[in-house]
Formats: structure tokens, sequence, C-alpha cells
């Protein structure tokens, strides 16, 4: 759907997805400072604890100007699926504050407002199999139509797939077409995509990058490494095994950064089509205008 003026209630959810770096955090900011709101994260890694500068979780700063909430809430060494999301963001869609929900993790939102179906947990010994499993040989043991509806670029989520298949014995797909109501009805929502031209965010992403390093990122990554296993989930935080590898001697800095560089400019190109597919009945608005709250008319 193109952007226009987007009429905006004080009393509706809103929904803000698009890839990383697109500036969707900085649009909540300013649609609670305008409106009011609970900005509420939908990001898959932004939950743990741990990274904050690579997750580019908020800042003193932007808590100061509005409540944030499931940030940074669950531990480093857990595991955290879409359905402890579902499970978490739950009280903020029946509450006195009107939720703001934003993040660049697509399953989080389809999840939300498609229904999530209620697969088993996976044992951990079938977790530590699938850890040794080339991605190749988890994507052949995955049914055709399971296949075609992941991202099979993705490791966490074909590894999940083959997770679900092991341990049910029922493909992902099956689960997936018996699914219960969503939690909200995307037309009880607004729901916006930020577009981002791939050019304009490649430039952001790099900088954003250096921004982290002059932040600290260097310093996270030292504070992380008695504990670091790359096993874990908030390991699969874009920066993190890159820095890592740097402080045991393996990368230069600068070996470093353009892999970290590179990896997100994948990520984000992997987010753009999933969102390109998935979004095409919310609003579009393009990421590089020079302020996005002008296509917004809050009521």
């Amino acid at each position: 759907m193109k952007a226009g003026m987007i009429p905006i209630q004080p009393h509706q959810p809103v929904l803000i997805a698009g890839p990383t770096a697109s500036g969707k955090s900085a649009l909540a900011l300013e649609i609670a400072r305008v409106q009011g709101g609970v900005i509420v994260n939908a990001d898959a890694l932004q939950v743990f604890d741990g990274w904050r500068i690579l997750t580019a979780r908020p800042d003193d700063t932007d808590l100061a100007v509005a409540q944030h909430q499931l940030y940074g809430h669950v531990p480093f060494d857990a595991d955290y699926s879409v359905g402890h999301w579902l499970r978490d963001v739950t009280p903020y869609l029946t509450g006195s504050t009107r939720p703001i929900i934003v993040g660049g993790t697509g399953l989080n939102f389809n999840a939300l407002t498609q229904g999530l179906a209620e697969i088993p947990a996976t044992p951990p010994a079938i977790r530590e199999k699938g850890n040794a499993i080339p991605l190749d040989h988890l994507l052949a043991a995955l049914d055709d139509t399971t296949r075609a509806r992941i991202d099979i670029q993705n490791r966490m989520r074909v590894q999940r797939a083959w997770e679900v298949f092991e341990t049910t014995g029922k493909p992902l797909a099956d689960w997936q077409d018996d699914t219960p109501p969503p939690l909200l009805q995307q037309s009880d929502a607004v729901c916006m995509t930020l577009d981002a031209p791939k050019d304009w965010l490649n430039d952001r992403i790099a900088r954003r990058f250096d921004i982290m390093l002059a932040q600290g990122a260097l310093a996270e990554a030292e504070a992380m490494m008695p504990t670091w296993n790359p096993a874990h989930q908030s390991s699969k935080a874009i920066g993190a095994p890159e820095l890592i590898a740097h402080l045991r001697g393996e990368l230069s800095l600068d070996q470093a950064r353009e892999a970290v560089i590179v990896a997100t400019r994948q990520y984000a190109k992997r987010q753009r089509t999933w969102f390109r597919s998935r979004h095409k009945a919310w609003h579009q608005i393009p990421a590089d205008a020079t302020d996005l709250s002008a296509t917004l008319r809050f009521a």
C-alpha cells in the first residue's frame, strides 16, 4: 500500500517494520512523543541482554523520551522463540497504554497478525544435534512445502524447521497450516513498513557500525568474551562473532569491520525481500524521506 497521509488514532496499536538501520526506532519515538504509547520491541535479538550496542537497543536518551518494553529482558545464554515473544507481548495488547511495536523480525509480526502454530519445544539434545549438521544437509531433510516458505539462507530458520520435524515427525508447513487465530487483527492496527532504497541503506549500515565502534562495541565484546558461546542464540547478533574473532587475533579490526558491514547488508537484503513479499497490505513509507513523521496524520 503506497504511503499517503496515514491517519493514526491515539488508541490504535502501531506496527513499524523494516530492514535494519532504516530508522524504525526514530519513527516509533516520534509517534510516542507526539501521541503517547509504549514502545514494544519486536526484534529477535534486541530481547537479549549483553549486546546492547551491537543490537542497537535504545540508549538512555531514548528511554527518557518514552517507555520501552521487551528490550534486554532475556538472559544472553537463554533460548527465545517467536512463541516466547507472543506470550511476552500479549499484556501490551490489552493494557491501558497503546503499544507501538517496532522491529525488523518479520516472523514476529507475521505471528502477531496471522497467528502462530503451537509447536512443542525442541529438546536440548535435538538442538545440539542440529547445531552440528551443515546447512545444506538440514535443507535436504525438509519437505518441499516447508522449504518454499522459509528463508533458506537463514540457518536459524532452516534449523528451526529441521528441529520441528525431528521433534514431532510433522513438517513445519503442516503445523503452520493448523494455526489458531492471531492475537491482533491487522485491520485493528496501523501497520507501516519502511521501504529503504539499497544504496541509501548500505551507506547508513556502514556509518552506523562505525558509530557502534565509537560508542564502545569492542569493549562490549571484550566483556562478553569470558562467556562467549557461538551456540547461544544471542551470539547470532551481527558483529558479535566478528568482534570476538578480532579480540582473539583472528581478524584485524578493519577485516572485522568489513565482514560486519557485508553481513549486515546481506541481512538487510533478506529483510527487504521478506517485507516486500509479506507486507503488501501495509503502508509503505520511504525510509529516505527527510521527515518520516510527515507522512502521518495524528488524530
